[in-house]
């Protein structure tokens, strides 16, 4: 028996057996796919490497593959079942690589008209990826006939290859549709599945034939619990968007509900993970939901209870209310024995249950951490996170936890989500940071990982001169220049830097470090550590300032590309660094984790708030420079300064959906007007939207949109240079109006029915130019020394009583987002019970003016503030004064 195998090679698993093939003696064996006698073991065996190859990635050219299919299609002269099935899987593999495949297609055809069921699904599927467009109307007879075969499996073949056609021929497949309805009414469940998936991709378009095949289905007792599913899925895809028809929101809502109460699980659990996800559910509405989740975490059947606690968890995260109720349930899912759930069902209680619970708890977990894999071991860290918001009281305990998790084996992503948590507790309560901090320098000692390490390095060189000792954390960064690679040398020597500019009682010391450290055998970690050593000892706070506490504010990209330009270009005038668009400040990493910008456990790679990647501002000059009529003036527009978030200036569901972008320029800004025609049959010429701009403006040029299809967005432009005599008239509001030309035109077509159009106008809401469109947020590492250092220039005072705020963090949110500067020392964060604060901004005004602001905020009836500005020129300071007024 040449397949029986030996005790031995059994108890091993016997290995892969196409493990050591190569690409090129497999193709020499294909050659045997045109001998005149077809061994169908031989060639199935042949096939099946051939395959193996395509799907572990291997390249075959344009010639190999042409080579092998046409040898392949001599083997449909074989009458092997097995042989002739694993030809059509090497068609559908080779279909895109080969040349001419279109030459099989009467092979097939005759296959999937055959009397042979086991031939006729795969004859299909195999027909419908070579078909091309052209091809498609000789073989849609055929494919009618399949979609309605009494036969379940040539029935679903042809559902599904529709589907996949409809990608490149969508008009003509959305003529099967009648034959989508009488396949919908077969008996066998994959089928009805199919045919409702076929059904609403061909409707999908049409929101109101969706709405009307979804309410006719709601009304019938489907026998697909497949299709119950999915139906459950396009009633939620509706009730997410807004313009639903009137009444439909109610209808779908209980058709989703009374899911809940179906004879199969499949079905109830879908229901149930359908509503908690529904972003406008109500903690009411949810209580069903959650109800049926309950009974799920007590039923015997493991991957039930995994998937309901799993859904509870994502729950908690925004309605722990809701969960309470199932905490009895879940503290028995405590001892399970599937660790990921008992996993699951204590970071959910961590997110429900009370503060006195929290100790017992951890206690629980750290029983049986180490079992479970990095990927739940990060679901508890997260846990612990929102933990640490919710009772700073207790950041003792989790602060332990998290180090001994950190001294366990495990991953990148799973260190970094503990140290990330770790640097979370730290921002957020003050009390911590001296803990956090032990707890990291621990870390770094055997920290495997080099972007980690310098993440840690660089938090170090932040906040430890800020500590009561500062001196205790010297050790831990220079064992990092003795023990590790140049990555984390160079960030422990710019991290002691920060020690002897903040700290003069280290400075002398840290001078004799930074002297070693220019001997290293890395020409960067020297280079660092002279250029740190020369500034230092210099002994001016200035240029401490300047060159160590504050990081570079430029874009490297930008800084690299315009340093380019000007080497291109001889001239005698000095390189202006404030000729560089500013980076992009990224917030601190709790602000991240709590607006969720990036996933739970990303690093942060760099350390000083600035983005390496692409900016809006780059992105917009990018743009800009492709508009012939702007590109001509950018010489003498200069870098774009910044660039604001889209403002919607109509309603999503308007006709015509404009909405703004503001280029601020040195001198001058560009309004950037996005316009989308959602009309099938109208098309606009030459739309511009026209304004009517405030007091000091000068509009210098507008920049229409040619030509306005159906569903096509395009950009008008307008360019207008600010008031050069009044600065405080900078900001204002400009009257828009959107001006256009119609032509009617057929919906099917896109084509107008004559050259003859019409003008006409539509009302927007007006154009608000703002402070902090005009101004670009910088980071202050040590904003106290900055203040001291701009006392020179020009200050102006005042108070003001701001009487709509009710606290001081709507005082301070509303302040920030006003003034559009960047909040230094974590200032933005107003500490519980204070009756008193002080909100500390930076930034930069168009033209390169510093801006220091210092807000002093104290609270009575309403919220008293008294703003100091120090800017570099009087009619900054006043701008920004009288703005708030």
């Amino acid at each position: 028996m040449a397949f029986k195998r030996d005790k031995k090679e059994e108890e091993d698993g016997g290995g892969n057996p196409f493990e050591n093939i190569e690409k090129t003696s497999v193709l020499q064996e294909a050659r045997a796919f045109n001998d005149t006698s077809v061994n169908p073991r031989k060639c199935t065996h042949i096939l099946t490497k051939v395959l193996y190859l395509l799907n572990q990635g291997e390249q075959l050219g344009t010639t190999e593959a042409t080579e092998v299919f046409f040898a392949m299609t001599k083997l449909f002269q074989s009458k092997d079942v097995v042989l002739r099935r694993m030809v059509y899987l090497g068609i559908r593999e080779l279909s895109s690589i080969a040349e001419d495949v279109i030459i099989v297609t009467s092979s097939l055809t005759k296959d999937m008209t055959g009397n042979e069921a086991l031939y006729r699904a795969a004859a299909i599927r195999a027909l419908c990826s070579i078909t091309d467009v052209t091809m498609l109307q000789a073989i849609e007879r055929y494919m009618k006939q399949a979609i309605v075969d009494k036969n379940p499996a040539v029935s679903s073949a042809a559902l599904v290859s529709s589907l996949h056609l409809a990608r490149s021929a969508g008009e003509l497949v959305k003529r099967w549709v009648n034959e989508a309805q009488e396949a919908f009414s077969s008996d066998n469940v994959m089928v009805q599945y199919h045919a409702l998936g076929l059904m609403y991709h061909i409707r999908k378009t049409d929101r109101l034939a969706v709405i009307k095949l979804v309410t006719k289905l709601t009304k019938q007792s489907l026998k697909s619990p497949f299709a119950v599913c999915l139906l459950i899925r396009i009633a939620c895809r509706l009730l997410e968007d807004e313009d639903g028809a009137p009444g439909a929101d109610s209808t779908l809502l209980s058709f989703i509900e009374s899911c809940l109460r179906h004879k199969t699980e499949l079905v109830i659990y879908e229901a149930a993970h359908a509503m908690v996800n529904l972003r406008r559910t109500t903690a009411k509405e949810l209580a069903p939901a959650v109800s049926v989740l309950q009974l799920f975490c007590s039923t015997s059947k493991p991957p039930l209870r995994f998937a309901a606690v799993r859904t509870l968890n994502q729950v908690a995260m925004s309605h722990p209310s809701a969960v309470t109720a199932c905490n009895l349930d879940l503290e028995n899912l405590i001892t399970d024995s599937n660790r990921s759930i008992a996993t699951l069902a204590i970071t959910t209680l961590l997110k429900t249950g009370a503060e006195s619970s929290v100790d017992r708890l951890m206690k629980q977990i750290a029983s049986f951490v180490s079992e479970i894999s990095d990927e739940f071991k990060i679901v508890v860290v997260q846990a612990i996170r929102a933990l640490c918001t919710k009772f700073p009281r207790k950041h003792s305990v989790l602060m332990n936890f998290l180090s001994a998790m950190l001294r366990d084996e495990g991953g990148l992503d799973y260190k970094a989500s503990i140290a990330d948590t770790i640097i979370t507790i730290i921002e957020s309560n003050p009390e911590a940071k001296e803990t956090g901090l032990a707890h990291l320098c621990e870390f770094i000692e055997d920290c495997e990982h080099t972007s980690l390490a310098v993440r840690i390095l660089h938090l170090l060189g932040r906040e430890g001169p800020k500590t009561k000792q500062p001196s205790r954390y010297i050790r831990f960064i220079y064992n990092r220049v003795i023990l590790e690679n140049a990555a984390v040398r160079g960030a422990a020597v710019a991290a002691m830097a920060q020690f002897g500019a903040q700290c003069p009682d280290l400075h002398e010391n840290v001078q004799v470090l930074l002297a070693r450290c220019q001997m290293d055998s890395d020409d960067e970690v020297r280079d660092r550590a002279t250029y740190y050593y020369t500034i230092l000892a210099l002994k001016n706070r200035s240029l401490y300032n300047s060159y160590i506490t504050e990081s570079l504010q430029v874009s490297i990209p930008a800084l690299e590309r315009s340093l380019h330009q000007y080497t291109l270009n001889a001239t005698e005038t000095p390189f202006d660094m404030k000729s560089v668009p500013l980076a992009a400040v990224e917030p601190l990493v709790s602000e991240i984790v709590a607006q969720k910008a990036v996933p739970e456990g990303t690093i942060m790679s760099t350390p000083a708030p600035q983005r390496l990647g692409v900016s809006k501002e780059e992105s917009a000059l990018e743009l800009v420079s492709s508009i012939p009529e702007i590109a001509a003036l950018l010489p003498q527009l200069g870098p774009i300064f910044r660039s604001s978030e889209p403002v919607e200036l109509t309603e999503s569901e308007t006709e015509y959906v404009v909405r703004c972008i503001k280029h601020c320029f040195a001198r001058h800004l560009l309004l950037q007007f996005d316009v989308l025609n959602t009309l099938s049959d109208q098309l606009l010429e030459n739309v511009r939207v026209s304004l009517e701009p405030a007091e000091g403006y000068r509009i210098l040029r507008e920049v229409p949109i040619p030509r306005l299809p159906y569903s096509e967005s395009c950009s008008a432009f307008c360019l207008l240079e600010f008031p050069q005599d009044d600065l405080s008239a900078s900001t204002g509001t400009f009257g828009a109006t959107l001006a256009y030309m119609v032509k009617d035109c057929d919906p099917a077509t896109g084509l107008p029915d004559s050259d003859e159009g019409y003008d006409d106008t539509y009302m927007v809401e007006d154009v608000e130019v703002t402070l902090a469109d005009q101004v670009q947020r910088v980071w202050k590492g040590n904003w106290a020394a900055a203040w001291e250092e701009a006392a020179n220039l020009c200050e102006l005072e005042d108070t003001y009583a701001l009487t709509s705020m009710r606290t001081l963090q709507e005082a301070t949110t509303n302040i920030v987002q006003f003034l559009g500067l960047q909040p230094a020392d974590r200032s933005e964060r107003v500490p519980d019970g204070k009756s008193n604060h002080t909100l500390y901004l930076a930034g930069i005004f168009r033209g390169g003016h510093d801006v220091l602001v210092r807000a002093k905020l104290a609270l009575a009836d309403g919220v008293t503030m008294q703003l100091t500005v120090r800017a570099s020129t009087p009619d900054v300071a006043e701008l920004v004064t009288s703005a708030v007024g």
